[in-house]
C-alpha cells in the first residue's frame, strides 16, 4: 500500500502539486495520468524518494522494496545480461561472499538464502526478460557501449523488472520500445504480483493493465476505479454534475444579489437583506469544470491524384552498398492507410524513406507520381526546431511568399492561435513542439503523410485528436508507432518488415499480438479465427467526409473571413507605406489605420468563430 497524504511540491515558487491525497492498493496497476506539465513525473519522483516534498508525505509499510525506472541509461563494457543479473544486489552479494571463501557454516546459510530468493532461476529469468524486450542471445552478450541510448534504456527497464520490487514505478516505460516489445511488456505487467504505478499516454496499455486511474489536475488528485475508458466515463459524469451545481449556485447567487440590491435601503427589509448578505459571503463557489484547451490536428486535404502514388517493383534498399531490405513489391494508392510493424532495427524507417524518395533503390524500381507531395514526420524534426524562433516565424520561413493570414491559418489547424503562435519555441512543451513539427511538414497539403513515431511527446487527448484528424484526412497515410491504439484506429492494413523483406501481414493487430506473444516465426500466417467486431477505418473516413460536406457553409464562412483579413491587411500595409513618406495628412492616415486594425480584429474573430464551429461540425461523434 502507498499513501499520499496532503502532498505539496513547489517548483520555481509555484505549487505544481497542492495538497494531494490518495491511498493506493498493495497490488495491481494504478495509471497516473494528467496533461503534459501537470506534475506526474514530479509526483513519481516524490514516491521514489528523489524529491523531498514541501508539505505532506508519501507513506508505505516498513520493509517495502521500491523500484523506479530512472532516466539514466546504463553504460560501460558490461553486457545487458550481466547488467540485469547484477541488478539483484542481494543475490550478487551472496555469490560474491561464497566465492570469497566463506566458512562452511556461512556457506550453508548462503545456500539457504539463495534458495529462498529463487536465485537458481535468475539467469533464465534475466534472459527471458531481455528476449521480451528485443535482445536475442547474441545481443545479450555485447557491451553496453555498443548500443544506442534507446537500447540501453531497455536494459535499465529489464534490470528493474528482474528485481521484482513490491512497488514498481514506471514513467513512460514504452517510449523506447517498438510495438513488439511494448506488447510483451503489457503482458508482463498484467501478471505482476506487486503494486505498479504507471505513467503512460497509451490508451490501450492503460485499458489492458490498469485497474485504477489516479488523475492529477490542478495540483490535486482524484482516484477512479477501473481502466482508462472507465475513467473517462466517470469523469465526464462528474464534470457534468459539477457544471450543473455551478450553474445552480450562480442562479442562487444572482437571486441573493438582486434581493440585497433591492432591499438594503428599506428599513423594513434591511435585516433580511443583511441576512442574505451574510449567506452570500459564506457561499463557497463551486469550481468551474476545467476544460483543457483543445489539442487541434487538422491535416489539409490534397488535390486529387490518380493512383498509384508510389510503386515499388522488386526493389532493394540499404546503406553504403549493403541492402537492408530486398525484393520489395508495394503499391500505395491515395486512400491507403498502412502501419509498418516489426522489431526495431528490421528496416521500418528505411522502408519509409524509400517510399518517400529519400533513399534510392539499389536494385529494382520505384515509381512515384510527378506531382506527389509528401509530409514526413520524425522525432528528429521536433529536436531540430529553432528554440529562439516562434511558430509564426518558423511557419513564415517554411511558407515563404504566403500571406500572413495563410501562415496563421496553417498554424491554427494545429492549435496555435493568438499568443500561442507568438511564444518562443524553446519554452514550449514536447507535445507543443510535436504539433508544430506536424504543422510544418503538412503545410503544402501533401498527398502522402508518413509518421514515424508521432506520439512520443503527445498525451492521451492529443493522440486521440491525431487519430481523428487522420480519419478526416483525404490522402494516404503510412505510420510507424508503438501505440497499438493509433495503429488500430488509423491503419487499414499492416506491412510486416522482418528478415530483410516487407509484405502485407494477413491479419489484424490482435493476430499480430498473438503471434508476438507466442514467440512464433515472424513470417508465419496469422491465425484465421474470427475476431471481435471492429470499426472499419474506411467507414470512419466516409463518415468524416459526410460531416465535412455538411459543414461546407462554415468552411465558406472561414474562407470569406480569411479573404477579408487578406484585403484589410493589404490595405493596412499600403497605409503603412504611405506613412513612411511623411505625408501632410498623417492624422487621417493614422485614423484610417485604426479603422483597418479594428476591421482585421473583427475578421480574425469571425474566422476563429467559424473555424471553431467547423471543427465541432466535422469532429467524430
Amino acid at each position: 500500500m502507498l499513501s499520499v497524504q496532503n502532498l505539496t511540491v513547489r517548483l520555481g515558487g509555484r505549487a505544481i502539486i497542492d495538497g494531494a491525497s490518495a491511498t493506493l492498493p498493495p497490488r495491481g496497476c494504478v495509471g497516473l495520468i494528467g496533461r503534459n506539465g501537470a506534475g506526474k513525473s514530479t509526483m513519481m519522483k516524490v514516491m521514489a524518494g528523489t524529491i523531498d516534498p514541501d508539505g505532506g508525505s508519501i507513506e508505505r509499510p516498513r520493509g517495502t522494496r521500491l523500484g523506479w525506472l530512472k532516466q539514466e541509461a546504463p553504460m560501460g563494457q558490461g553486457t545487458p545480461f550481466e547488467t540485469v543479473l547484477a541488478a539483484d544486489t542481494e543475490r550478487a552479494a551472496l555469490i560474491a561472499e561464497e566465492d570469497a571463501g566463506a566458512s562452511p557454516e556461512r556457506v550453508a546459510d548462503i545456500h539457504e538464502r539463495l534458495i529462498a530468493i529463487d536465485a537458481h532461476t535468475a539467469p533464465a529469468r534475466a534472459a527471458r526478460i531481455l528476449v521480451g524486450l528485443g535482445f536475442d542471445e547474441d545481443m545479450q552478450g555485447r557491451p553496453l557501449d555498443s548500443y544506442s541510448g534507446g537500447w540501453r534504456m531497455r536494459v535499465a527497464l529489464a534490470a528493474l523488472l528482474f528485481t521484482r520490487p513490491d512497488v514498481l514505478l514506471l514513467d513512460e516505460p514504452s517510449n523506447h520500445l517498438d510495438l513488439e516489445s511494448a506488447l510483451w511488456l503489457e503482458n508482463f505487467l498484467k501478471s505482476y504480483p506487486g503494486l505498479i504505478v504507471l505513467i503512460s499516454h497509451e490508451r490501450d496499455l492503460l485499458n489492458r493493465v490498469a485497474g485504477m486511474i489516479l488523475h492529477l489536475e490542478g495540483g490535486k488528485v482524484q482516484l477512479y476505479t477501473g481502466n482508462y475508458d472507465s475513467f473517462e466515463r466517470q469523469r465526464a459524469e462528474r464534470l457534468s454534475q459539477l457544471e450543473a451545481a455551478r450553474t445552480a449556485q450562480a442562479t442562487q447567487r444572482a437571486k441573493l444579489q438582486d434581493y440585497i440590491a433591492r432591499n438594503s435601503a428599506r428599513a423594513s427589509t434591511a435585516k433580511q437583506a443583511q441576512s442574505r448578505q451574510k449567506a452570500l459571503a459564506k457561499m463557497q463557489p463551486v469550481a468551474e469544470a476545467a476544460n483543457d484547451p483543445a489539442m487541434k490536428f487538422d491535416f489539409p486535404s490534397p488535390e486529387p491524384l490518380r493512383p498509384p502514388l508510389v510503386t515499388l517493383d522488386h526493389a532493394d534498399v540499404g546503406y553504403d552498398g549493403r541492402a537492408i531490405l530486398n525484393n520489395l513489391d508495394i503499391r500505395l494508392d491515395p486512400d491507403d492507410r498502412l502501419a509498418l510493424v516489426g522489431r526495431n532495427g528490421n528496416g521500418k524507417t528505411t522502408l519509409a524513406r524509400l517510399l518517400i524518395g529519400q533513399l534510392p533503390t539499389m536494385a529494382g524500381t520505384r515509381f512515384a507520381s510527378g506531382k506527389l507531395k509528401v509530409g514526413y514526420f520524425t522525432q528528429y524534426q521536433v529536436e531540430e526546431l529553432d528554440g529562439d524562433a516562434t511558430p509564426v516565424l518558423m511557419m513564415g520561413r517554411a511558407m515563404k511568399g504566403s500571406s500572413p493570414s495563410a501562415v496563421r491559418a496553417q498554424l491554427g489547424r494545429f492549435g496555435f492561435t493568438g499568443p500561442t503562435a507568438e511564444q518562443r519555441i524553446g519554452t514550449m512543451s514536447g507535445g507543443e513542439k510535436a504539433r508544430l513539427a506536424l504543422a510544418l511538414v503538412t503545410r503544402d497539403a501533401p498527398h502522402l503523410i508518413v509518421l514515424d513515431e508521432p506520439t512520443n511527446h503527445l498525451d492521451i487527448d492529443c493522440r486521440e485528436a491525431l487519430v481523428q484528424a487522420l480519419a478526416g484526412y483525404e490522402g494516404a497515410v503510412v505510420v510507424v508507432s508503438h501505440d497499438r491504439h493509433v495503429i488500430e484506429a488509423s491503419a487499414d492494413r499492416l506491412v510486416l518488415v522482418d528478415a530483410g523483406r516487407a509484405g502485407t501481414f494477413d491479419g489484424s493487430i490482435d493476430d499480430y499480438e498473438t503471434l508476438i506473444l507466442a514467440g512464433s516465426n515472424a513470417n508465419a500466417a496469422a491465425p484465421a479465427a474470427a475476431k471481435a467486431q471492429r470499426i472499419d477505418p474506411k467507414e470512419a473516413r466516409r463518415q468524416a467526409a459526410a460531416r465535412r460536406e455538411a459543414a461546407k457553409p462554415l468552411r465558406q464562412a472561414m474562407l470569406a473571413a480569411e479573404a477579408q483579413m487578406n484585403r484589410l491587411i493589404a490595405e493596412r500595409e499600403a497605409v503603412d507605406e504611405q506613412m513612411t513618406q511623411a505625408p501632410a495628412d498623417i492624422t487621417a492616415l493614422m485614423q484610417k489605420r485604426g479603422v483597418l486594425d479594428a476591421g482585421i480584429t473583427a475578421a480574425e474573430d469571425a474566422w476563429a468563430a467559424a473555424s471553431e464551429a467547423y471543427d465541432v461540425a466535422v469532429a467524430a461523434p
